[in-house]
């Protein structure tokens, strides 16, 4: 499975000619559908046409609009495309609790295993600690291990000042590059039937995604990476290479049962693991182990 993502920050037109994306700015860029996988739009005078919205449907492209601060601020996903939405669905809504909690167990101490990897790989002390609190996740995660996984692992990343809420480079950063990884995992999730409203954890009411807030958890470490190694060289706002790196972070290796892929595919054979999970086929899920920041080679 190979795709491209496409970041456009300068004022264009979209339309589809064809079987393709025709981008027009000072000259006009095309790219197939069929090799997209993300479109972000992020400047206030991108105009497009109909049909490209009708074609992001038919292929399953995940198109992103950021909002006045240039974060992404929604993703149009295609329109229950799956044969067996309906039947996933009623899965999604009946699954019993003890495989919801032993997932949801799996999930952090994969999330936790990938912190510690992030700080070993970023220079930092502190993995033996959090490989100690994965190995103490029990189904359900009831001492919430993740969340003092959480506390400890921030703040020996980007140093014992750091708080989530405080605006800087570096909490833009996270905030954005999560965004496009939730972008996609909700994306895969309607690409194979899957409701990203249903949660196995996560599950407010007012929040759409809450089965994409659950799968994007051990995702989340490689966002962490990258912000690490660029937070102190980098000050201000986001940019637009720096929006770019970010979205790029879909196209960076990541191990898998299957072998050594691009973030886009691992989330491709983690949702097909979470429907065998839900189809009663799996108990456990196939989630990604953080290998660097390498960019997946097409010839891997």
């Amino acid at each position: 499975m190979v795709w491209r993502s496409v970041m456009i920050s300068r004022p264009a037109r979209l339309r589809r000619e064809h079987y393709s994306l025709a981008i027009e700015q000072e000259e006009t860029a095309f790219v197939p559908f069929e090799d997209i996988a993300v479109i972000v739009l992020n400047h206030r005078e991108i105009t497009l046409t109909h049909p490209v919205l009708s074609a992001c449907a038919e292929y399953g492209i995940g198109l992103y609009a950021t909002g006045h601060n240039h974060q992404p601020a929604g993703v149009f996903l295609p329109f229950l495309p799956h044969s067996r939405t309906t039947r996933l669905m009623r899965l999604q809504l009946g699954i019993s609790r003890p495989v919801a909690k032993q997932a949801w167990a799996g999930i952090v101490r994969r999330k936790i295993e990938n912190q510690a990897i992030c700080l070993t790989l970023c220079g930092r002390q502190g993995a033996e600690r959090l490989h100690s609190y994965a190995r103490r996740v029990r189904s359900g995660d009831p001492e919430n291990m993740e969340a003092q996984a959480a506390a400890f692992y921030f703040a020996q990343l980007f140093g014992p000042s750091f708080n989530r809420s405080y605006p800087c480079w570096g909490n833009a950063a996270l905030d954005y590059g999560y965004a496009v990884l939730r972008g996609a995992i909700a994306r895969g999730l309607v690409a194979h039937g899957l409701h990203p409203t249903i949660g196995l954890f996560h599950d407010s009411e007012q929040n759409a995604f809450n089965l994409a807030d659950d799968l994007i958890e051990p995702f989340r470490p490689i966002v962490d990476l990258h912000v690490a190694k660029h937070a102190a060289l980098t000050q201000g706002d986001l940019i637009p290479t720096d929006k770019q790196a970010l979205v790029a972070l879909l196209h960076v290796d990541v191990g898998m049962p299957q072998g050594c892929m691009s973030v886009l595919s691992a989330i491709e054979y983690a949702v097909e693991s979470l429907v065998r999970v839900f189809e009663g086929e799996a108990r456990s899920l196939d989630l990604p182990v953080l290998t660097g920041l390498q960019v997946h080679s097409l010839e891997s």
